[in-house]
């Protein structure tokens, strides 16, 4: 097992291709884009949502909330590799938010860009309490805790959307 050897408070570069940990928080090196991290890493979760959509809603309530919990073991690692916390590049979260989003919601192009949409929106804005979460919390649940926040509420938002359309 490799060590950081990098003085306290020193940033680490990222090494998704070579660390399996931060392959995963990297989004499977989506993170490492140099235009817009979290939305390159919410546009890999689409196909990956593809995968689940169609399983029953009890799964895939089991499935979004596994990988919610596995984020935050995910991502405290990576930022612990990388010695910095919540690094641009880690976007596990962004995938979890994008995924929560979608919960409960008719599988359908449509629906899927509105999430992604309203979900970026949510995570890039970052309206209270998303923003006190996001800079009072530290640690893999910290940085998973903001994302799973915009999720509920781009969740929410698409339910009211199905409501009164």
């Amino acid at each position: 097992m490799s060590r950081n050897t990098a003085s306290p408070g020193a940033e680490c570069a990222p090494t998704p291709f070579r660390r399996p940990v931060q392959f995963l928080a990297f989004g499977f090196g989506s993170g490492l884009s140099p235009w817009a991290p979290g939305t390159a890493g919410t546009l890999v979760a689409v196909p990956l949502y593809w995968l689940v959509a169609d399983w029953s809603l009890p799964w895939y309530s089991v499935f979004v909330v596994a990988t919610a919990l596995l984020g935050i073991g995910i991502c405290g690692a990576a930022s612990r590799q990388l010695n910095v916390h919540d690094h641009p590049g880690i976007v596990w979260d962004e995938f979890v938010g994008y995924w929560i989003t979608l919960w409960a919601i008719p599988v359908d192009w449509v629906w899927m860009l509105a999430g992604f949409v309203v979900f970026r929106v949510f995570d890039i804005v970052k309206p209270w309490p998303i923003s006190h979460l996001d800079r009072k919390v530290k640690g893999g649940f910290g940085i998973m805790v903001d994302d799973i926040l915009a999720g509920v509420m781009a969740c929410g938002t698409l339910h009211l959307a199905l409501r009164f359309l």
